[in-house]
C-alpha cells in the first residue's frame, strides 16, 4: 500500500500545477463558461465562475501576521503541500489562497494542485467520512520518499461542524447553506484555516 501510494503521489506531482497556473486555468474556464471534473453541468459552471471571483477577492484579502511570518521563516523541513480539488469546489476558494500565502513566505513549502477526478485512485486513499471531499491537502515529505506526514481538509473544524449539523437536519447541502458557509469564511478572514495549517508545520 505504501509503495502504491508513493507511485500515485509521484504521478500526481508530475502532472500538478502551481497556484498561479491553477488560478489562471479557473479564470479561463470561468470566461469560457466551462468547469473541471467529471460532472459537467451548468450548476458546476456557475460555481466555477463564482470561485474565480472569490479566489481573486481572497488573494487581495489574505494577510499573514508577524507570528505566522516568523514561524514560516524558521521552517527548515521541506514539505510539498499537494491539494486535490476541482474548479467548482466552494471550500477551495478561500482555502487555496491561504495555502498560497503561506507557501509564498518560505522556500520550504511547495504548493502543488491537481484535479480530483483525474486522480481517483489517490483520492480514494484519503477519503473524509468515506467521501471524496475536497479540497484535500496531503502534507508530503519529499526527503522521506514522499511519505504523507499528515492530511487536512476539506474545511476547518468549525466549518465542518456546521456542515455536519446541516446535513443531519436536512440530508444534504443546498445553495442557501453554501452561501451561509461562504459568509462564515468571509467573517473568519482565514484565521481558522491558518491556525489549523500552522499545526501541520510542526510535524517531524
Amino acid at each position: 500500500m505504501r509503495t502504491e501510494t508513493k507511485k500515485l503521489i509521484s504521478r500526481a506531482l508530475e502532472n500538478s500545477m502551481g497556484y498561479r497556473e491553477y488560478a489562471d486555468l479557473v479564470a479561463a474556464m470561468a470566461s469560457e463558461k466551462k468547469t473541471s471534473g467529471d460532472i459537467q453541468t451548468q450548476e458546476m459552471v456557475h460555481y466555477t465562475m463564482l470561485n474565480h471571483q472569490r479566489m481573486r477577492r481572497w488573494e487581495r484579502r489574505i494577510r499573514l501576521d508577524e507570528q505566522e511570518k516568523n514561524l514560516l521563516e524558521t521552517l527548515r523541513t521541506p514539505y510539498v503541500w499537494l491539494v486535490l480539488t476541482e474548479s467548482w469546489c466552494g471550500d477551495a476558494a478561500p482555502v487555496l489562497p491561504v495555502l498560497q500565502a503561506m507557501a509564498a513566505a518560505t522556500p520550504f513549502l511547495d504548493l502543488r494542485i491537481v484535479f480530483r477526478d483525474q486522480n481517483p485512485e489517490l483520492m480514494d486513499r484519503f477519503l473524509t467520512d468515506n467521501a471524496r471531499s475536497i479540497p484535500k491537502l496531503l502534507v508530503v515529505r519529499p526527503e522521506e520518499d514522499f511519505r504523507v506526514a499528515a492530511t487536512w481538509g476539506p474545511r476547518p473544524q468549525e466549518a465542518r461542524r456546521m456542515v455536519n449539523e446541516y446535513k443531519a437536519l436536512h440530508g444534504k447541502l443546498d445553495a442557501e447553506f453554501r452561501e451561509t458557509l461562504q459568509k462564515w469564511y468571509n467573517k473568519d478572514k482565514g484565521l481558522a484555516i491558518k491556525s489549523e495549517l500552522k499545526a501541520l508545520l510542526t510535524l517531524e
